[in-house]
């Protein structure tokens, strides 16, 4: 039976760690994650997805600081592992652990390498407009998601999807593709493909200006903005209200053509949205928030919160 130590923090890992666990051919020697982490209004320690997977799988669990240190790496390799899997950690791993499994350390990467290596692929998938996204199933290397790659499973990024949608897509193709690909990695069936260096681009930590809605960039920006941020930090805008900044979210969104108006003045307020001009066209925004309120689609929001066509953001 092979053993396996999987290392990984995020959410989306999750998947890969219980798909691991539920197969019979897998023992699960340990469970490596990021430590607790303060988190909401209070600050209190929260643990990572990963950790609250593994504990309610009965999976020991390490959480070093620096996964490098020479403590952590001596207590992984009385470990033994045959295989190592990483999903969504967040730390480099070094050479020193990558060289200790008889079959390398493999990286369940929500993207289709060589395009989006990084920490944000799935945002900057959407962000950049792409039809499609997927998962790459690597060899790991010291490089940042630099190693050869050994299968790719692609699906089709629609209208409808935010990065929240394609997330919990990929998370369980991601689970699926590796189940799928250690036996024959093993069996060495799957030969490992050096990434192409046509293509590549890098996809860096999203951060909370990011989701600022700037109206002279085209409307398809804007609405590529609003999707690819869903749930962090959100897509928002600044308001002017009696000399004071209130700064409204817009969760749900689409792209019109127009051609009146200037970029920031609201062509039209009714109840299916309201169409704001931008540089290129307009958006129409259909789901929004003020601060401290709730998500409410634009009819109920407007019964509390009016806007007048002609005012310019």
């Amino acid at each position: 039976m092979l053993k396996v130590l999987f290392i990984g923090t995020a959410e989306l890992a999750v998947s890969s760690l219980r798909a691991l666990g539920a197969c019979p051919d897998y023992t699960l020697v340990g469970v490596v994650t990021q430590p607790d982490r303060p988190q909401g209004r209070k600050l209190l320690l929260k643990p990572s997805p990963v950790k609250e997977a593994a504990m309610g799988m009965g999976l020991p669990v390490l959480q070093p600081l620096k996964i490098r240190s020479e403590e952590s790496l001596s207590i992984l390799s009385d470990l033994a592992p045959d295989l190592i899997v990483v999903a969504a950690y967040g730390q480099i791993l070094p050479q020193l652990l990558l060289d200790l499994p008889r079959w390398g350390c493999l990286n369940v990467h929500t993207s289709l390498l060589p395009k989006y290596r990084g920490a944000a692929p799935i945002q900057w998938a959407i962000l950049n407009g792409e039809s499609e996204t997927g998962v790459t199933l690597m060899q790991m290397d010291a490089g940042l998601d630099t190693g050869p790659m050994l299968a790719q499973q692609t699906t089709p990024i629609s209208r409808e999807d935010t990065a929240e949608t394609v997330h919990d897509r990929l998370a369980t193709i991601g689970g699926e593709l590796l189940l799928k690909s250690i036996p024959d990695w093993i069996a060495g069936r799957l030969p490992a493909r050096p990434q192409p260096a046509e293509g590549m681009s890098y996809a860096r930590k999203i951060e909370k200006q990011d989701g600022l809605l700037e109206w002279k960039l085209p409307a398809r920006v804007l609405w590529n903005r609003v999707r690819g941020l869903v749930p962090w930090p959100g897509a928002f805008f600044d308001r002017t209200e009696n000399s004071a900044t209130a700064i409204l979210k817009v969760w749900q969104a689409e792209p019109l053509a127009a051609s009146n108006g200037e970029p920031g003045e609201v062509l039209t307020v009714d109840s299916g949205g309201i169409v704001v001009r931008c540089g290129e066209d307009a958006l129409r925004l259909r789901v929004l928030q003020r601060e401290g309120g709730k998500r409410l689609p634009s009819r109920e929001f407007l019964a509390g919160y009016p806007i007048a066509i002609g005012e310019k953001w």
